[in-house]
């Protein structure tokens, strides 16, 4: 076992919380992300409004045409004109629209019957799902890429003049102001103050989205290093406050367990200068035996202020065990306390330190001889657990046991049932073995003994 004075290896330090850095990050896209979010659903919800404004004032257009002008109805529905001139003239006002490129008109069969490409009249294109609409009485209007050509209709392929920005309007023909849905004029237009207007307008959206955010942004992170700095002066005081009550608290627990001990090496001090000299070789090991606790308890305290090592190395449990069991050979053949081990001869070695795991088994072992007082038995067994690569071992006193409030507690640094301790040996042990990647379990029953299950990774 070590010593008092045995160097402890100090862990790797957890670098504290830095708010400040975090929100400088995840504040910044977060800000970002959600800034470009709306800049682009706010153009393209404008886009949709001011194509749909263009879409409707088109369609106003040609339906007021249609109904001065009865020879046009009558063409679209396939009857002969009445007048010619008439319809030729109604014609050249559709195709004298403002910054139109291409006019093109449908009958209900989906069949250009006139279109100011003349190459066009009489066909019938592939699957069209805007002139579906505008057949069911829809305005459609979407803006397309003249010269992205792998994304071209088979219609746009006859486009004579090229322009970097046109709209598409497709708008319904309706046989008078509320009657059926008779054909639909398609119009190519090319409006430049609606792209001057779009572009502007998009423009003032992001840059006022990224001023926005921007000032969002450095207005959060101001707060945030000001919660930044608030926290760590309270943390600060709450370490203060916790290591003044632990100071408490260890200097309660230590002088109330030295105590005792003080006052068993007294007592056998006086009787050894006050007694028979054949009695003082007892007096003597019973001295002994104090000091040898108050060491116990002195390496304990001094384990358990120090941060453990995470250093692991390969580990023979059974070495440990037969190790252990004979530091307390003394003691338990006072108590009359028997020992039955039952380990698996391959038991395989676990991985972890063998002075901490010592220390661990050590405490267990005072723990159960201490709590079984005198008569009774001391069980240890282990096992590997192929599957989950683990061996575990299983330390049983046949003593009082102990009730659920107790277990509750037997983790609490400082909390102990005994009258002689100091209540840090099981908390020290959870420690270490929670630090060596392991895991520990307690059962007890009252009247029945308590089983400890140290549970370690296979090396």
């Amino acid at each position: 076992m070590n010593s008092p004075l045995t160097p402890v290896l100090r862990s790797r330090e957890i670098s504290p919380f830095n708010l400040s850095r975090w929100f400088a990050l995840v504040g910044l896209i977060s800000i970002s992300t959600i800034g470009i979010v709306c800049a682009l659903l706010l153009s393209n919800f404008l886009t949709s409004r001011m194509l749909r404004h263009e879409g409707v004032m088109t369609m106003q257009f040609v339906q007021s045409l249609a109904q001065t002008e009865p020879t046009l109805i009558a063409y679209i529905k396939g009857e002969a004109a009445s007048d010619p001139n008439e319809l030729r003239l109604a014609l050249r006002h559709i195709a004298a629209v403002p910054e139109a490129l291409r006019a093109n008109m449908y009958n209900r069969d989906r069949t250009v019957i006139w279109s100011t490409d003349k190459t066009l009249v009489g066909r019938r294109f592939g699957a069209n799902p805007e002139l579906d609409a505008a057949l069911a009485g829809e305005v459609v209007v979407h803006p397309d890429e003249a010269d992205d050509k792998h994304l071209r209709k088979e219609e746009h392929m006859a486009l004579q003049k090229e322009t970097d920005y046109f709209v598409e309007a497709y708008v319904p023909v309706r046989d008078g102001t509320d009657g059926p849905v008779i054909g639909v004029v398609e119009l190519y237009k090319s409006p430049k103050a609606l792209a001057e207007a779009l572009r502007t307008s998009r423009w003032y959206i992001f840059v006022g989205s990224a001023l926005s955010g921007l000032f969002l942004y450095l207005t959060l992170f101001s707060l945030s290093r000001r919660a930044d700095a608030v926290i760590r002066e309270q943390q600060v005081r709450i370490i203060d406050s916790e290591t003044l009550a632990a100071l408490g608290e260890m200097a309660s627990a230590v002088a109330h367990g030295i105590r005792n001990p003080l006052a068993s090496i007294r007592s056998s001090a006086e009787l050894a200068l006050d007694g028979r000299p054949e009695d003082a070789r007892e007096t003597a090991q019973d001295i002994i035996n104090e000091a040898d606790r108050l060491e116990v308890w002195l390496r304990e305290l001094l384990t358990y202020a120090c941060p453990i090592s995470a250093t692991t190395e390969r580990v023979s449990l059974p070495a440990l065990i037969e190790a252990t069991i004979n530091s307390f050979a003394r003691d338990m053949e006072k108590r009359h306390i028997s020992s039955r081990s039952s380990l698996a001869y391959d038991l395989p070695q676990a991985k972890g330190d063998a002075i901490l795991l010592g220390q661990v088994l050590h405490s267990l072992f005072s723990n159960a001889v201490e709590a079984i007082e005198t008569g009774g038995t001391i069980e240890i067994s282990g096992r590997a657990v192929p599957e989950t690569r683990r061996v575990e071992l299983t330390i049983r006193d046949s003593g009082p046991g102990m009730d659920a409030e107790q277990l509750k507690h037997l983790f609490t640094p400082f909390y102990t049932t005994k009258a002689r301790g100091l209540g840090v040996g099981l908390s020290l042990a959870k420690r270490i073995i929670d630090r060596l990647g392991g895991s520990i379990g307690i059962s007890s029953i009252p009247g029945k003994g308590t089983a400890v299950c140290l549970s370690m990774s296979i090396a």
